[in-house]
């Protein structure tokens, strides 16, 4: 009994942890969503549900929507039984802390029912039975026995199956196991060199081989756990019931087996022909990441300028009070990595105030506080490197210390300031791409959804970072034409 509430207090413990670290260290209100009604009927509900980003065949992007085994049986299981789904495609473990912060209301992500998560989570009836195999590059004949590993690196996927089947053999065969959270990323690593081979689930490395990742399987499938849709412990009892419900019905009715066949018997029909076909299927997913980015950069920066402006001038005040002030905010939010209050802003925060945070709130807030903080620095340095000469002769002909601020200190440190504060605006731009991590929708994002379907990471890095140096060098030359412009 004891060990028993060691392990609740553990897991709860890990529960907590799950958000509030990751929002510590590491959307626009959501829609309303069914949490905490437990016993009620699901009818006409709107459910939150969290998911992965890049796990095909069980949930990625085609033609920019979101589909996959996972996101079909979740869809017909909804129809069936009446109630209506919002998916945040998250990724993995984003997804978790998700669900512990109430962010959502259950994950359906392709997740292992473990022993260890069902102290944290309530799971469904199983909807898969996994299995686990090895695969190396194409090229790479040295390598077909678990024997073949010794003092080799391998790779897995972060709180997958595979990672702990590969960890539950590495001691006895003398390999080591290095988690990463994308599919994709792992194949680019063997194929790479960086590891010699990878552990996945059978379908997932049989849907990438298809698409031509590179690889090869050479060991046979071990049977590994089963996939289960999950709430928190104790909550949304109404909506795993119906999922069990729906799940039973589609099994009955031959359409769960429609689903796999859909998915697992010819994966590679939608697989690009060239790289033109590439660029083509990718271009409305891209310039919907690239309107996401410019958009989200734009409102963060005319925030991040008022804020700079204030905090700006308070450390130019005789108060040791202010100066307090605006020190503490530019050392707190300059000091501190931007994807950490990505991930406290969206997880983090609606835990410790109940406040519901959507992505878009969570994206302006980062980058506008952090960019405020350096814009801050900028407007001192501005204001400083002014001649204090300048001030001093306008108040001698009678204008006051605001007057003369306005009409002739400040716009001779703007002039000074306009090339820092265009090229904090095109930082501005680039570090939008970390928000990704909490599931926004800017152009890396999709980007990453495409590749996570068609395995093809290269050519589609290449043409996000196309987009990027385009957009860069249009915004520099129209804020170059400004300055000129405006401070001639």
């Amino acid at each position: 009994m004891e060990k028993k509430q060691r392990v609740v207090r553990h897991g709860r413990l890990q529960r907590w942890i799950a958000a509030a670290a990751i929002g510590l260290m590491a959307l626009v209100v959501g829609a309303p969503s069914a949490m905490a009604q437990g016993n009620e009927k699901v009818d006409g509900q709107t459910y939150v549900i969290g998911t992965d980003t890049t796990f095909a065949p069980f949930e990625f992007r085609q033609d920019g929507e979101l589909t996959g085994i996972d996101m079909d049986i979740l869809q017909q299981i909804a129809d069936d039984q009446g109630f209506k789904v919002e998916v945040r495609s998250l990724g993995f473990s984003a997804a978790l802390a998700a669900l512990s912060s109430n962010q959502v209301d259950g994950v359906i992500a392709g997740m292992s029912i473990t022993d260890e998560r069902k102290e944290i989570y309530d799971f469904s009836e199983p909807y898969f039975e996994s299995g686990v195999q090895m695969a190396v590059a194409k090229n790479k004949d040295d390598v077909k026995t678990y024997e073949d590993l010794k003092g080799k690196t391998v790779v897995a996927k972060t709180g997958s199956e595979g990672e702990t089947y590969a960890k539950s053999i590495a001691k006895k065969y003398g390999f080591t196991v290095k988690s990463l959270d994308q599919s994709a990323t792992m194949y680019e690593s063997v194929k790479s060199g960086s590891a010699v081979a990878v552990f996945d689930d059978y379908p997932v490395l049989a849907y990438g081989i298809a698409q031509g990742n590179g690889l090869k399987t050479v060991t046979d499938k071990v049977p590994g756990g089963s996939y289960g849709f999950a709430v928190n412990k104790g909550e949304n009892t109404a909506l795993l019931a119906a999922f069990n419900d729906g799940l039973a019905e589609l099994k009955a009715n031959g359409e769960y087996q429609k689903i796999l066949d859909k998915y697992l018997s010819d994966p590679s029909a939608s697989t690009p022909d060239n790289f033109f076909d590439l660029v083509a299927k990718s271009f409305p997913a891209l310039m919907s990441g690239l309107w996401h980015t410019l958009l989200v950069t734009a409102i963060s920066f005319a925030i991040a300028m008022v804020l700079g402006l204030f905090f700006g001038f308070l450390k130019l005040s005789g108060n040791i009070v202010l100066r307090g002030i605006a020190s503490t905010f530019v050392n707190i939010f300059r000091g501190t990595p931007l994807l950490l209050w990505a991930f406290m802003f969206y997880f983090g925060l609606p835990q410790l105030t109940g406040w519901e945070v959507s992505v878009w709130t969570a994206g302006v807030l980062t980058l506008s506080l952090n960019a405020g903080a350096y814009v801050a620095e900028i407007v001192r340095g501005g204001i400083q490197s002014v001649d204090p000469g300048q001030l001093e002769a306008s108040r001698s002909l009678g204008l006051g210390y605001g007057k003369s601020m306005q009409k002739v200190v400040v716009p001779q440190a703007f002039k000074m300031m306009t090339p820092s504060l265009i090229n904090q605006l095109i930082i501005s731009l680039k570090d939008s791409s970390l928000l990704l991590a909490i599931g926004f929708g800017e152009l890396l994002y999709q980007g990453q959804q495409i590749y996570a379907a068609n395995f093809r990471v290269t050519e589609t890095l290449l043409i996000v970072g196309v987009i990027y140096f385009i957009a860069i060098m249009a915004l520099t030359k129209l804020a170059n034409y400004a300055d000129r412009r405006f401070n001639k």
